[in-house]
């Protein structure tokens, strides 16, 4: 296989690598090229999760159904809620969707970069059919896959699979940070998913932290 450099084009000469494109949604003649070079099942890997103080990193790995792919596919962070939901459940109804989890015990156990690669090769291994081809976004491709994998930094926006990837990891994260929150109501788990935001501070200042808190982060360290 040929780099996926090559379908994205060269470096300008500056030894950057080329603009990403102007619009937010990834051209869908992108992930026609990665189709044809994968000669198989594409599947396009990301993860929400590694930079909150709390819960765990979801990862998600979705293999398009070419003949159906939900229109307005882009980064989760570019699209709206209720815009994230609409795609989520055609992504669900339509797509090959493997989601994998990393507790905050084995982010603490190793570091996020080793637990968030655990999870994208989880989520890989979950689908019903094995990919020819696994593309993630990102600088790292995790060991132990059982296909071919490559990273794509800013994959999010150029690939639409690695786009609908990133929008199930990220509705499934905030489900399960809302659902959290019934357990612990004071701290806004519903509101800032986790992120260190001043009212989960102040949150944390009150109250100290939980079971689902990254004893590893220095935020928290700092709370023991």
């Amino acid at each position: 296989m040929a780099p996926i450099a090559d379908l994205i084009g060269p470096p300008d000469g500056s030894g950057e690598p080329p603009p990403l494109p102007a619009s937010r949604w990834p051209d869908p003649a992108f992930d026609a090229r990665l189709f044809a070079r994968a000669g198989g099942r594409l599947c396009g890997v990301d993860e929400v999760g590694r930079g909150p103080w709390a819960g765990p990193v979801v990862t998600a790995a979705v293999v398009l159904d070419r003949d159906h792919i939900p229109d307005g596919l882009a980064d989760s962070k570019l699209v709206s809620p209720a815009e994230r939901e609409r795609l989520f459940a055609e992504i669900i109804a339509t797509a090959d969707v493997a989601i994998g989890m990393a507790s905050v015990e084995r982010i603490d156990r190793t570091d996020i970069r080793k637990a968030t690669l655990w999870a994208m090769a989880r989520a890989v291994a979950g689908l019903a059919e094995r990919p020819t081809l696994a593309v993630f976004d990102g600088r790292d491709v995790p060991p132990g896959l059982s296909c071919a994998g490559e990273a794509l930094i800013d994959g999010d926006m150029l690939s639409q699979s690695i786009a609908a990837a990133s929008i199930v990891a990220k509705v499934a994260r905030d489900r399960l940070m809302s659902a959290l929150s019934e357990s612990f109501p004071d701290y806004g788990f519903e509101r800032h998913k986790g992120y260190g935001t001043a009212a989960h501070q102040a949150a944390l200042a009150r109250f100290g932290i939980t079971p689902h808190h990254r004893r590893s982060f220095a935020p928290i360290r700092k709370l023991l």
